[in-house]
């Protein structure tokens, strides 16, 4: 079977490894740089070709994935002079960002009409799930579009599950971002509220690990805790902050309550708005500690 171009754009924490997969399964791969070049070097001298814009990629490729930080940046890269839409192909793009749903399903239909396609293929797990190729991913779409794409998914996903409709994925995205993000929240003020009582976080973990509380994201959360590694959970205090802000406005544009979402947004928001926003999620209980008076 041959196997059509594909474009990655954002080699980021997740994205590298992603891309990296993509390339080692056989497909021919195209790159983009942004901030970091490092990436992109290691993959062209692996067998990738570099584009220099979103446009010159789509004028090659059949598929573009996309692993940007949110709606902005998807916007970005897609419209304008130098944008994905303006090659003027019947690109299938996906995107594997978390993005706000209703803008992907308005961008959906939007681009349909110029004869592109919008799948929508949020991620979760890891960067080192990314570079593993085991990564879980959420996919919205039609069931033509999604089996168009599955092939490439299946590069870097250990699991995939077709969620619905362009924009279900994301959705799914944020209701899986709202549980992890909650954990963080709820992890970080119990070790504070336990070293007010004198219990150590070793303590805590005693009672919690191994039993019906404990799960992936404990360990990785905990890693950090207790072994103070920075590579147990590469994901930035900020980007939780900006899907905890997405899913406010999916509450609000539903009609519905969101008490819990308010809650955890505003313990990611006091840590973005006291400079600790590139800090990782696990990090979160050192600033909660901290604002509470403790080392």
């Amino acid at each position: 079977m041959t196997k059509s171009n594909i474009g990655f754009i954002g080699l980021g924490l997740m994205g590298q490894g992603m891309a990296a997969n993509i390339l080692k399964k056989g497909w021919p791969l195209h790159v983009m740089a942004h901030r970091n070049r490092a990436p992109v070097e290691t993959l062209v001298a692996a067998g990738a070709r570099e584009a220099k814009t979103p446009r010159e990629m789509a004028q090659q490729c059949d598929v573009i994935v996309l692993c940007v930080t949110g709606s902005p940046e998807v916007l970005s890269v897609i419209g304008g002079p130098e944008g994905i839409a303006s090659a003027g192909r019947p690109v299938t793009i996906v995107d594997c960002s978390t993005s706000d749903p209703s803008v992907t399903t308005k961008l959906a239909a939007d681009l349909a009409e110029s004869g592109l396609t919008l799948v929508d293929a949020p991620l979760s797990r890891t960067p080192a799930d990314a570079a593993a190729g085991t990564l879980d991913v959420m996919v919205g779409g039609s069931e033509a579009d999604v089996q168009r794409v599955w092939p490439v998914l299946e590069c870097f996903a250990g699991r995939i599950v077709h969620t619905g409709p362009t924009g279900s994925g994301h959705t799914m995205k944020l209701l899986n971002n709202f549980l992890s993000m909650g954990y963080a929240a709820l992890y970080s003020e119990a070790l504070m509220l336990g070293r007010k009582a004198g219990l150590t976080p070793e303590v805590f973990d005693s009672v919690i690990r191994g039993g019906r509380m404990d799960c992936p994201f404990y360990q990785t959360f905990f890693r950090w805790v207790l072994e103070r590694d920075p590579n147990a959970h590469k994901f930035a205090i900020r980007n939780g902050f900006k899907d905890m802000s997405y899913l406010a406005g999916y509450a609000i544009a539903a009609g519905v309550a969101n008490p819990v979402g308010a809650a955890v947004r505003n313990s990611f928001a006091q840590a973005v708005g006291a400079g600790r926003g590139e800090d990782y999620v696990p990090m979160l209980s050192d600033f909660i500690a901290e604002a509470n008076g403790l080392e």
